[in-house]
């Protein structure tokens, strides 16, 4: 073998080839962008780590309802099923990654949420590594993996790409690094697939957005509204016309500029920036308005960021910007690279496709997905009241009285809550099933169900437990249209509702065809106390 095939030249050719990687991005990266962003990374992943504090705060509170193995959805039933349905040549963690499939007790759920809010607190308050980033990403898309019907959002695989991305933004290793400006450029492409997205799947989903009617349902049939909503509603219909207008503007037009010059760049930055305040503004969207925002500080430099904020801020943020990234993290940049180019052709394949889906993850990871919202406006506004009743037999002159979610629309009187980006998963998820039938939601059985038991699990979930002392004899589920009122002086209220019908129900505690759903669905039979 000739000295210039041996193993030992090739492994000193790559040696070299990486220790020349530097003056490669000198000469040939940095005149494409030659701005620092030290104080975007610092302002980002700061952001990043309040947004995994929120999600995780909010999986923590909500996780005895929904996913225990009290829950409406227990996260060990889900995974025996899984399993099965995998069979058993499969290796199921490679088409649903979760750490959970070594264990799914309450005890390691509860855990594994304490670490994530740990991890997300200490990236919030400042300290952020790529070890660390990697962690909140896997135990998050763990807990994806397990949420079924509860996780099936848009802000949950936009946390996961922004997530993924963030671990090489971070600082690799144990001394500072500077920021990666192609990671950045990621970022940008990020963000111009949630805005592109969505104005597309717009203008094919509702006729409203090309008559540029659809704000004036939108605000009041939005899954949450919240107390500005009302007044947002009350606008003149030439308003909803020019907000219609103006979001077809930034979300068709705006996002192309992202990749453009500088100057630009940053007017297309702060356009969104104001966009996403004001649809902040406009109704309860989980944390999706709040992440859109953050990913736009990718989009600003620090001869621009250094202007708002103060010295003490830019030296913590400069930290590292005069050093030189290793071998081993540029490598693993220029591996995500090319991981997301590739990736990318499916969420591209289905922006320009005139069947496009929105919110769809093409990979097990959610790597690089395709986004979109509200492709379709409600004209009308259904909920899903829950009513429970003392009274042994049933008859006209039964009284029922009703429960109360924390966010959703229930007593008229109460004025809409401002939860985000506290996101609700219940609530949210009533908001479906009004549209729907209790037959395609077999966890709003299991919700009465638990109900007329007098679960704490279920009951958790509640805001206003008419029935305190012990659960009611009987439980039914109403459908009411809902509107918003026009003058609260007038009438007192925030909405108005019209009866339209039973959902479910009535049901007893003691209906042997509700104890047998449960048990077809592999729930837990709980014993009946009277």
């Amino acid at each position: 073998m000739s000295d210039s095939t041996s193993p030992t030249t090739t492994l000193q050719r790559l040696r070299t080839a990486f220790v020349e990687l530097p003056r490669v991005e000198r000469e040939w990266v940095t005149p494409l962008d030659p701005a620092s962003y030290g104080t975007a990374r610092f302002l980002l992943l700061r952001g990043l780590g309040l947004i995994y504090l929120v999600a995780f705060y909010a999986l923590n509170q909500q996780l005895y309802g929904l996913i225990s193995s009290e829950g409406l959805l227990p996260a060990g039933v889900f995974l025996e099923k899984a399993r099965l349905y995998f069979g058993e040549d499969a290796t199921p963690w490679l088409r649903l990654p979760t750490l959970f499939w070594f264990g799914a007790s309450d005890a390691v759920l509860y855990l594994t949420s304490y670490i994530g809010l740990a991890l997300s607190l200490s990236l919030l308050l400042g300290y952020a590594h790529a070890l660390q980033l990697f962690v909140l990403w896997v135990i998050y898309l763990s807990f994806n993996g397990i949420g079924q019907v509860f996780y099936g959002y848009i802000w949950e695989i936009l946390l996961l790409e922004a997530g993924f991305l963030a671990i090489f933004l971070a600082p690799f290793g144990r001394g500072p690094t500077p920021p990666s400006t192609a990671v950045l450029w990621l970022y940008r492409w990020l963000l111009f697939r949630v805005l592109f997205g969505a104005g597309l799947i717009k203008l094919r989903g509702d006729a409203c957005w090309w008559d540029l009617t659809c704000m004036e349902y939108h605000y009041q049939t939005q899954p949450l509204p919240h107390m500005l909503s009302w007044y947002w509603h009350q606008l003149p219909p030439l308003a909803h016309k020019a907000s219609v207008l103006a979001t077809h503007i930034v979300e068709l037009v705006v996002p192309f500029f992202l990749f453009a010059t500088r100057r630009l760049r940053h007017t297309a930055a702060l356009i969104q920036l104001v966009f996403q305040l004001f649809l902040i503004l406009s109704g309860n969207l989980s944390w999706l308005n709040y992440l859109t925002l953050i990913l736009c500080l990718a989009c600003f430099d620090d001869d621009f960021l250094r202007r708002l904020f103060p010295r003490q801020l830019q030296r913590y943020a400069d930290a590292g910007l005069s050093a030189e990234r290793g071998s081993g993290a540029r490598l693993a940049i220029y591996a995500l690279c090319i991981a997301v180019f590739y990736l990318s052709s499916h969420p591209i394949e289905n922006m320009i496709s005139p069947k496009q889906v929105m919110n769809r993850s093409f990979d097990p990871l959610r790597l690089v997905n395709s986004y979109g919202a509200f492709g379709h406006i409600g004209k009308k506004r259904y909920e899903i009241v829950f009513e429970g009743t003392d009274d042994v037999t049933l008859g006209p002159d039964a009284v029922w009285h009703a429960y109360e979610l924390p966010a959703k629309p229930g007593d008229v009187n109460r004025r809409p809550p401002w939860v985000a980006p506290y996101h609700y998963r219940l609530d949210w998820q009533l908001w479906f099933a009004a549209m729907s039938n209790y037959e395609k939601n077999p966890w709003l059985v299991h919700l009465c169900y638990k109900i007329l038991r007098g679960q704490p699990s279920a009951l958790s979930l509640l805001a206003h437990n008419p029935f305190p002392d012990k659960p009611p004899s009987y439980l039914r589920a109403e459908l009411y249209e809902y509107e918003f009122t026009h003058d609260r002086r007038e009438h007192g209220a925030w909405w108005k509702r019209t009866r339209l019908g039973t959902y479910l129900g009535p049901l007893a505690a003691d209906d042997p065809k509700l104890t047998e759903f449960v048990r077809h669905y592999g729930w837990k039979v709980i014993p009946t106390h009277r």
